[in-house]
């Protein structure tokens, strides 16, 4: 999308928070932009999480990620948006 970003992620009991994990991950990117001459700002303050709890809930959120470019009429169905994806399955 190209005003905004839906990550799934899952993280060790143990460790990194959400919130850390979000500001490090905007600090990385923003530097990037910068260094490819786009200017500030990049995002918006804050964002917006929803814990998934069951294998149900990840398949409907997954697919209303994947329909999202198709909805705003940037594509005609999901497999011709070039990015999604996973990079690492997460197992409920």
């Amino acid at each position: 999308m190209p005003d905004h970003v839906h990550l799934f992620v899952a993280f060790p009991p143990e460790g990194i928070t959400l919130p850390k994990w979000v500001k490090a991950l905007k600090t990385v990117i923003g530097k990037q932009l910068l260094g490819l001459g786009t200017q500030k700002p990049h995002w918006q303050e804050g964002f917006f999480d929803h814990v998934l709890r069951s294998a149900e809930s990840y398949s409907e959120k997954w697919e209303y990620v994947r329909m999202n470019p198709v909805r705003a009429g940037l594509c005609e169905g999901p497999e011709q948006w070039p990015y999604q994806g996973e990079i690492v399955s997460i197992a409920f």
